[in-house]
C-alpha cells in the first residue's frame, strides 16, 4: 500500500522538467539576422530599465505604431531573454500554472502551484484530465490528497484487490510524510524553487537557442514583450512582463513531440503552505502494512 502511494506521489517529478525548460527559455542566443536588431544603437541597449507597454498599445496596433518607444527600445532578442533570466531566477518565490508533457504516458500533466526558496509549496497536480491530487510541504513535513479518479488511474494495470484497499484508504483524505524521508524527499525537493531556479540557470549549451524579437501584447492584463526562441525546427514563445522587473509570465512550447504551456505569476508574494486542518493520516506510521 505505501509503495502505491509513493509512486504516485513521484509522478509529480516530470513538472520539475518541464518547468526548468520553460526558465532555460530564457538564456541568452544569437538574434536572427533578419529581426533587425543589429541596426539599433549600442548605447540604447546599455539602457538601465526597460520601457512598460501600456494596456491600450498591447491592444491595438495603430496605438502601438504611435507610441513614442516601444518596450525593450534598443535592447536584441537575446539581451531581453538575459534580463528576463536574471529577474526569474532572483524572485523569492512563484507560481505556475498550466500543462507539461508527461513523458511516461504520453498524456499532459496540469499543474497550478505556488513555491518559494523555503521549499514551501501548496498547489495542485492531474494526469491527463483524470482525477486531481493536493499538496501542501510546510516545514519538514509534505502533504498530499488525492481524488478517486487519480488514485484509479494511477494504480491502472495493479491487482483490482489492492487498487479498492488503495482507493479505500487515501481517497479525498490528506496524508502527510516527512519531507526528508525516502518516500518524500524527491518530490519535496521539487517545492525547492531555490534549487529549481538555480537549474534553470545553468541552462544548455549544447544546443543554443536562438532569441528573436516579437511586439508589444499583454498577458492576463499584464503588459508583456513576446520573445520568439528557435531551436532547430522548434520555435517556441517567451512573454516578457514589460513593466517593473522583466519576469518571465508564460512559455508556449512550439513543439508537437512536447506540446504544453506554462503561465507565471505570483512573484514574491507569500505561498499559502498551511498545514490542512482536521484529520490527517500519518503515512509514516504505516510502515508495517502490507503493499
Amino acid at each position: 500500500m505505501r509503495r502505491r502511494a509513493r509512486r504516485t506521489a513521484l509522478t509529480a517529478l516530470l513538472l520539475t522538467a518541464g518547468a526548468t525548460a520553460c526558465l532555460t527559455g530564457c538564456q541568452s542566443g544569437q538574434d536572427d539576422a533578419s529581426s533587425g536588431d543589429a541596426t539599433r544603437s549600442a548605447a540604447s541597449a546599455t539602457s538601465a530599465e526597460p520601457a512598460s507597454a501600456t494596456p491600450s498599445a498591447a491592444a491595438s496596433p495603430s496605438a502601438a505604431a504611435s507610441t513614442p518607444k516601444e518596450p525593450f527600445t534598443g535592447l536584441t532578442g537575446a539581451q531581453i531573454s538575459e534580463r528576463a533570466l536574471k529577474a526569474t531566477t532572483e524572485a523569492r518565490s512563484l507560481r505556475m500554472t498550466g500543462t507539461v508533457p508527461d513523458e511516461e504516458s504520453g498524456g499532459t500533466i496540469k499543474i497550478d502551484i505556488a513555491l518559494d526558496r523555503r521549499g514551501d509549496c501548496a498547489g495542485t497536480m492531474g494526469m491527463n484530465g483524470q482525477g486531481e491530487a493536493e499538496l501542501i510541504k510546510t516545514g519538514d513535513t509534505l502533504y498530499l490528497k488525492y481524488d478517486e479518479r487519480f488514485l484509479r488511474a494511477q494504480s491502472k494495470g495493479e491487482p483490482q484487490a489492492d487498487t479498492e484497499a488503495l482507493v479505500s484508504l487515501l481517497a479525498g483524505r490528506w496524508t502527510k510524510m516527512s519531507a526528508g524521508g525516502a518516500d518524500a524527499k524527491e518530490m519535496a525537493g521539487f517545492c525547492d524553487l531555490g534549487k529549481l531556479l538555480e537549474d534553470a540557470g545553468d541552462g544548455n549549451d549544447d544546443t543554443p537557442t536562438t532569441v528573436t524579437r516579437g511586439k508589444a501584447t499583454t498577458v492576463d492584463g499584464t503588459p508583456a514583450f513576446t520573445l520568439h526562441e528557435t531551436d532547430g525546427s522548434e520555435r517556441n514563445t517567451v512573454y516578457v512582463a514589460t513593466g517593473g522587473k522583466p519576469y518571465l509570465l508564460r512559455f508556449e512550447s512550439g513543439s508537437k513531440q512536447e506540446p504544453g504551456a506554462l503561465s507565471f505569476t505570483g512573484y514574491d508574494e507569500p505561498v499559502p503552505a498551511e498545514p490542512p486542518s482536521g484529520e490527517v493520516l500519518d503515512l509514516d506510521g504505516l510502515d508495517g502494512m502490507n503493499t
